[in-house]
């Protein structure tokens, strides 16, 4: 089981890491598009759009649709959670005290060259 979640997770956030893709995303916020639709605003072929939606459709991030002759993007936003809670983790984790991060290292710095 945690070999899956971590599996999904990992694919989500590979399809994350391209900008291109965050894009897409942010866009189909709004509404289920077209695949030229998505393909508009960007100056990239069709079929390089094509590869960034198969990723995305992958991750579980989107789905994808014939309807008629049109093929549609409908974004899937409960594939992030198991992402989402991931990331939520480590803001249980203590706020780092950098002023005394830094006073430690200038502490541990002005040792090691008395020494």
């Amino acid at each position: 089981m945690y070999g899956v979640m971590t599996e999904r997770i990992d694919q989500v956030f590979a399809a994350l890491s391209d900008g291109t893709r965050r894009q897409i995303l942010t866009m189909l916020l709004e509404d289920d598009m077209a695949v030229t639709d998505v393909a508009e605003p960007f100056e990239m072929s069709l079929a390089a759009i094509s590869k960034h939606l198969t990723i995305l459709t992958k991750a579980g991030l989107i789905s994808q649709e014939k309807r008629g002759r049109v093929k549609w993007c409908k974004l899937e936003p409960e594939a992030m959670r198991d992402a989402i809670v991931w990331i939520e983790s480590f803001g249980q984790l203590e706020a780092l005290n950098f002023d005394a991060f830094e006073a430690y290292l200038d502490r541990e710095l002005g040792q090691s060259e008395t020494n």
